[in-house]
């Protein structure tokens, strides 16, 4: 399937149903498609062949949304460019991905105007709600020459393909290096929707679903529209996240789906309108991006409902490696299965996940080594660097570079990244145990923990901690509620407290960031 062919199939299930929510605003799924025929129309007048990329810079908008399918339906490929990224970042990943068209928010437009000198190949640059004379107003773009009155109804042509299927080319970030493009083909989206139909609970027709969308639509949040789409639901798009206004629209909206990282949801967890907010409608409340403590899952399973659902993937393989459905959190008898809220879930029905020791040794279960993976959801490579897809498929799997093992149930448990492991006096410390142990004290927030130069251990373990609103760290009293868990060797010999963790624009915490301001460079 095309990107478009998931709006095309929900507008047959009824043109005058919403489509898109923003505010006050209704589009309906007649009016999203015709939108997306004008944008294509705008596209192929200004030269955009099958296959050629094209750029959105744009905060949560509903029209910049829709516009993603206008792009697949001129058969071109879509580039989704963060805005909170650097401008630096930014025009690499530009660069890299080739782009001819850029369509963007005046916010960003000195952002736009900063890179684009520095950038021969980006011919057209389009405004979607302002106004500069280096660039394509939006009616300007919708008036192009040869756009004929449009039906509003899906497309019988024949699609214009990209070349090789190829649907979308994301970044990875410059976090861990040079950004690379993560090659998306339409049979990997189709695989995640796919498993994303197969594996969480969505109401029967004539139901239909409602998603509601805070986090960027750039990345996780805007991908799990596609199967929701394909439903006929609705999709309630909040322009900037605040969780308060988060739940009134879980209210309000009668949503079933919704998408948010840990950190928002300790938020959620933490704001005092949570006790309050009718959240009977909610079927499925998706957590990733990142770990999340154990305790405040439980919590949110007690205080949001019975409503929680993981999933675990990466852009590479995108969203659904592993999944965890609300009833996966619950033993028989009802009782929460604490033993499975650190974990990622199982395997997804489609991907095949392996724990691969030395030399593409395939180890068993319990045993610890990088977890792999083989599917039609994984990648089709990184744009134009065959050594990078080389080493990420060693061996013929896709190596995720987190470390891990699958228990005797088939539950995926995700020890560290190989990266943030700490060697401290000979020992392997994972992160990540360090930090489940931290996030089970009444006084932490958040936290994260990384290793750091030692003479006498080579590593110590050192965690730096966001305490909850209103509480007080005792350090001493922290390292012993670790120590009774863990012993003294996985106990951090250094905690900082501090107001805030950097964080990517996902939301992960930047280790690499905290080691730098711990090393005072």
């Amino acid at each position: 399937m095309r990107l478009v062919d998931y709006l095309d199939k929900g507008a047959s299930l009824g043109g005058d149903a919403p489509c898109l929510v923003c505010g006050e605003d209704t589009w309906t799924y007649a009016e999203v498609v015709d939108l997306s025929k004008r944008v294509a129309a705008g596209l192929r007048a200004r030269g955009v062949a099958p296959g050629a990329k094209v750029a959105i810079l744009s905060a949560n908008d509903p029209v910049a949304f829709a516009s993603v399918f206008g792009i697949s339906r001129a058969g071109a490929v879509w580039c989704p460019i963060n805005p909170r990224s650097e401008a630096a970042e930014n025009r690499e990943l530009l660069e890299l991905f080739g782009c001819s068209v850029l369509i963007f928010q005046a916010s960003f437009a000195g952002l736009v105007d900063e890179i684009r000198g520095d950038l021969p190949e980006l011919t057209t640059l389009v405004c979607l709600d302002g106004s500069f004379d280096w660039a394509l107003t939006w009616a300007d773009f919708l008036r192009a020459p040869e756009v004929e009155p449009v039906e509003t109804s899906p497309s019988d042509d024949p699609p214009d393909d990209p070349p090789d299927d190829l649907a979308m080319v994301v970044g990875t970030g410059g976090t861990t290096g040079r950004p690379k493009g993560v090659m998306l083909t339409g049979t990997n989206l189709e695989t995640m929707s796919a498993i994303t139909l197969m594996s969480y609970p969505w109401p029967g027709a004539p139901e239909r679903p409602t998603y509601l969308a805070l986090a960027p639509l750039t990345h996780a949040a805007g991908v799990l529209c596609f199967p929701v789409l394909c439903l006929g639901g609705k999709i309630v798009v909040m322009r900037t996240p605040d969780v308060g206004a988060f739940l009134e629209h879980v209210e309000q909206h009668h949503v079933t789906h919704t998408f948010l990282p840990p950190t928002l949801i300790y938020l959620v967890l933490d704001h005092p309108a949570l006790s309050s907010t009718n959240l009977r409608s909610l079927r499925c409340f998706w957590y990733g991006a990142a770990p999340m403590s154990a305790t405040r899952l439980e919590e949110a399973l007690t205080r949001i409902g019975p409503v929680m659902a993981q999933l675990f993937g990466q852009t590479e393989a995108p969203m659904m490696i592993a999944t965890m459905g609300p009833a996966d959190h619950f033993r028989g008898d009802g009782s929460i299965a604490t033993e499975r809220l650190s974990s990622a879930g199982r395997p997804a029905p489609l991907v095949t996940v392996s724990i691969m020791g030395e030399r593409g040794a395939l180890l068993g279960p319990g045993e610890r080594g990088e977890i792999v993976v083989r599917s039609s959801l994984v990648m089709r490579g990184y744009l134009n660097n065959p050594e990078a897809t080389a080493e990420a498929s060693a061996y013929g799997w896709l190596h995720t570079g987190d470390i891990g093992y699958l228990d005797d149930e088939g539950f995926l448990h995700i020890v560290d990244r190989a990266k943030d492991m700490v060697i401290t006096g000979g020992f392997n410390v994972f992160s990540t145990e360090v930090e489940q142990a931290l996030m089970t004290h009444p006084s932490v927030a958040d936290c994260a923990v990384v290793g750091l130069p030692d003479e006498k251990w080579g590593e110590r373990v050192t965690a730096v901690v966001l305490p909850r609103p209103g509480a007080e760290v005792d350090v001493e009293a922290l390292k012993s509620h670790v120590k009774e868990q863990l012993g003294s060797v996985k106990t951090p010999k250094q905690i900082e407290v501090w107001p805030d963790l950097p964080r990517s624009k996902v939301g992960k915490v930047l280790k690499a960031e905290i080691k730098k301001e711990l090393r005072g460079s």
